[in-house]
């Protein structure tokens, strides 16, 4: 592999999506930023990459027949796509005892449409355009709600751990083909969409789950990312990397 790579990253137009578009392109690599309909926000951040030769590209997560269009878009313009990232996610409040009926099934249709068919759809599409036998890699950002549940959004907890499951099935399916998988797993990020959590009393209570009495910054998650997509990470396929200031500990 040269140094230089193409990345599709879905939902990268902001937040840990574009930070992890700044980090791959400072590297020398040709990103591709995803996006639903934040079309300004990735217009702006595609201006502001370092290097050459990057593109946005439009899809609904939970159409099958967009995502299979703008991977081809991609495909087309790159000529392969050597690391996916999927990034793109979805978080709707849904508690079970204060939902109505139709508030539920609209939660876990959404949900589940976007964060795991979604990021199933877009692993089918761009694995038709990975080299292999190349160290093609495939990064999907999960969350420790995978492992700690999130009561106030269920349908998101149980995307989040199918991810983990997905991703360590494709470790396995894929390293005969030298595409490694793996899924990285934070808690909270400083991004733009956190920020209004982030204030207060709330915002000093969720400082405190973690030792180091802080969050993450999306930039932290970038370079994790970055590692994990790095000719050097094959070992590490189908783990799952705790990325959460010690806030939520596994074994």
């Amino acid at each position: 592999m040269t140094n230089s790579r193409t990345v599709l990253i879905t939902g990268g137009a902001r937040g840990i999506g574009a930070a992890i578009a700044r980090e791959f392109a400072s590297h020398g690599d040709r990103v591709a930023i995803h996006y639903g309909t934040s079309q300004a926000r990735a217009n702006e951040l595609l201006t502001s990459l370092p290097g050459s030769g990057h593109m946005i590209a439009q899809a609904n997560l939970a159409n099958p027949e967009e995502i299979r269009r703008m991977v081809g878009e991609v495909a087309s313009e790159f000529g392969a796509i050597d690391i996916l990232v999927n990034n793109a996610g979805i978080f709707i409040d849904h508690p079970l005892q204060t939902s109505s009926y139709e508030e539920w099934q609209s939660a876990w249709s959404e949900i589940l449409s976007v964060n795991l068919v979604g990021a199933a759809n877009v692993t089918w599409c761009a694995y038709q355009f990975m080299p292999k036998n190349q160290s093609s890699r495939i990064v999907n950002i999960g969350s420790r709600g995978a492992f700690r549940g999130e009561p106030d959004s269920p349908a998101y907890g149980a995307t989040k751990a199918a991810i983990v499951a997905f991703g360590q099935s494709l470790a396995k399916a894929l390293a005969p083909e030298k595409i490694s998988v793996t899924t990285l797993a934070p808690g909270f990020v400083n991004t733009e969409m956190a920020a209004p959590r982030l204030v207060g009393a709330e915002g000093d209570a969720i400082r405190a789950q973690s030792p180091f009495n802080r969050v993450a910054d999306a930039e932290e998650l970038a370079k994790a990312v970055y590692f994990l997509a790095s000719p050097d990470s094959e070992w590490v396929s189908g783990a799952v990397l705790d990325f959460n200031g010690a806030s939520y500990l596994t074994m």
